[in-house]
């Protein structure tokens, strides 16, 4: 009688540790990965985080009031942190879908498979607008120097056209590759182009036409000298 109790529950017992011994040592590997994963994620965003402080990114971005909006958010302005953040949860979670791909966990997997390819789309176009960033402040400044050089008029009005020119361009290139509402994102960018093309026409055409009045006034003024000399 005892017998006919314990046996189905020691073999019942025996499959239970055969289940578990099967398992145990993915769960082991997995915990391992997820670590290493964590270590690895932690000291990549570090460093991505260091080297894009090294770059001043932020100065050039508080020139365009960026900081300002973000603070403004209740958020701490860095882009560093924020593309190291990126960068550290992207590998962390490349790591624990590798984890769980070794669990046999399927639909959890091609769950975070669909946003860890993402999050590649989304470092691209954070690093679009760091670059964008310095492009811009770097645009500035060349064309008010030329325009001065130039003797034109409004040359920090050209300038900052210049600068959101190249705002604009990046915006819509990172919106381009997030996918979001990319026939719209067509739509603006041929006609900011457009504009933009006409705001820069007009002010060059303006500025030279008194650069060229002042300089033919200037070589009239010459003539009549050297005729009363």
């Amino acid at each position: 009688m005892v017998n006919t109790w314990t046996d189905p529950l020691a073999m019942t017992f025996r499959d239970s540790l055969t289940d578990v011994g099967a398992i145990l040592p993915g769960i082991i590997v997995a915990i391992l990965l997820i670590v290493l994963g964590w270590l690895v994620g932690t000291g990549v965003g570090s460093l991505v985080a260091r080297v894009v402080g090294a770059l001043r990114v932020d100065d050039a971005l508080r020139s365009a009031k960026v900081d300002e909006v973000v603070e403004r958010a209740g958020f701490k302005f860095s882009s560093g942190g924020f593309l190291g953040a990126l960068v550290k949860w992207f590998i962390i979670a490349v790591f624990f879908m590798v984890a769980l791909d070794m669990l046999q966990l399927g639909p959890v997997t091609e769950f975070l498979g669909r946003i860890v390819f993402y999050l590649p789309q989304v470092i691209v176009a954070v690093l679009i607008l760091l670059v964008a960033a310095l492009v811009a402040d770097v645009m500035e400044r060349l064309v008010v120097g030329t325009a001065r050089a130039a003797d034109i008029g409004s040359p920090f009005f050209v300038g900052s056209v210049a600068r959101w020119a190249v705002w604009i361009f990046a915006i819509l290139a990172a919106l381009d590759q997030l996918d979001v509402a990319e026939t719209l994102v067509q739509t603006l960018f041929t006609g900011i182009v457009v504009a933009i093309s006409l705001a820069l026409g007009l002010s060059f055409g303006l500025g030279g036409k008194e650069a060229a009045a002042r300089y033919i006034d200037r070589v009239a003024k010459e003539l009549s000298h050297k005729r009363d000399v």
